[in-house]
């Protein structure tokens, strides 16, 4: 060692490495077995990752923790490795933490699910209905996934017209989560449109891990407009689904649910106006039967009265034949004229002659 060698302080030393760290792992990403887990005044964490060999002492702030997290559960996270200049201790800030591997994975789903459905998040009576006319809608997809493709060509197969706003985000991994919270801000802010639907196709269980995150979920919850999710396949079952106003169990069904079948539509006019057409034509035989009845009715009713009319008719005539004039003299009777006092000159009319009297004598009639 020369003497002229300068010597480099404790914090020199402990800073240069490290600015070395940072620049050499500006963002790694370390799977590993959770240990030591503990929160610190309620915002720092401190944890351990460890595999066969090596142990990695971690930290992260608590309002990054996302997720359930506790001993023995298998975990990939993102961040930098650091060296602490007041202690010259060791450790990787961790930015992101998701669990991997099946079993974890659904440990975490199971511990996240309890605590959110104690919230009442997932209560049916917060949840809202489709409305029921669509025409715009924003999508919240990766635009180069089988589940958009799907998802887009099925709305225009069943009705087609409607106005996508989408906003393009990343499905799956590390920063998934985020991406997805951000685009349902966005399109939330918007605000001009009638549903929002948060879709992915089928995957793994680490593929659809980006749907289980807590902040996801809650921003899902507090969404203005209606939300619909059609992640995965109908097996598949993630919180972004639990507190969805409304959940389908594919892209695909998303889009059925969102639209009208246009040919199940024609089909249904078609039906109606064959129905409509049927009931005119039967209501229009039914009027032309009711004329005829009524036509018939009342001919048979002015006949009658035509027969009463012709009955008292003959019985009028009859009479007034009795009283007619000709008809008495016909029976032997005769008509005077005149006045009928002594001495007058009367003319007698019988059937068939008229003669000339003078009265001689004029006397009372006793009846």
């Amino acid at each position: 060692m020369s003497s002229s060698d300068r010597a480099l302080t404790v914090s020199e030393i402990v800073g240069a490495c490290s600015s070395a760290l940072e620049m050499s792992f500006e963002r790694v990403v370390v799977e590993g077995e959770v240990s030591s887990y503990k929160v610190n005044q309620g915002k720092f964490v401190f944890f351990d990752l460890k595999d066969a060999e090596a142990i990695l002492p971690c930290f992260m702030m608590l309002y990054a923790v996302r997720m359930p997290v506790e001993d023995g559960m298998k975990v990939r996270v993102v961040g930098t490795p650091k060296i602490f200049a007041a202690r010259g201790s060791f450790s990787f800030t961790v930015q992101q933490m998701m669990p991997v591997g099946e079993g974890d994975l659904k440990k975490s789903f199971e511990m996240l699910k309890r605590k959110l459905e104690g919230e009442g998040l997932f209560a049916p009576e917060r949840k809202r209905p489709l409305p029921e006319v669509i025409t715009r809608i924003g999508v919240v997809s990766s635009t180069q996934a089988a589940g958009y493709a799907d998802f887009v060509k099925i709305l225009e197969e069943r009705w087609g017209g409607l106005t996508l706003i989408v906003a393009h985000t990343q499905v799956q991994g590390m920063g998934a989560p985020e991406l997805i919270v951000e685009a349902l801000r966005k399109l939330n802010e918007r605000g001009d449109m009638d549903v929002i639907a948060v879709i992915r196709g089928g995957g793994s269980a680490d593929d659809l891990a980006a749907f289980n995150d807590e902040l996801l979920a809650r921003e899902i919850a507090l969404s203005k407009i209606p939300v619909i999710t059609g992640i995965g396949h109908e097996v598949d079952e993630s919180l972004a689904d639990l507190v969805a106003d409304v959940r389908a169990s594919t892209p695909s069904n998303a889009a059925q649910m969102l639209t009208r079948d246009k040919d199940a539509e024609k089909q249904m006019a078609r039906e109606s106006l064959e129905r409509v057409d049927k009931y005119l034509k039967q209501q229009i035989e039914d009027a032309r039967e009711g004329v005829v009845i009524f036509t018939t009715k009342a001919k048979d009713g002015l006949t009658r009265k035509l027969d009463d009319a012709k009955m008292e008719i003959g019985k009028t005539c009859k009479i007034l034949e009795q009283l007619n004039p000709e008809r008495v003299l016909e029976r032997g009777y005769a008509m005077v004229r005149g006045d009928m006092s002594e001495g007058s000159v009367v003319e007698i009319t019988t059937v068939s002659s008229v003669a000339e009297a003078t009265i001689n004598k004029v006397e009372a009639r006793n009846q």
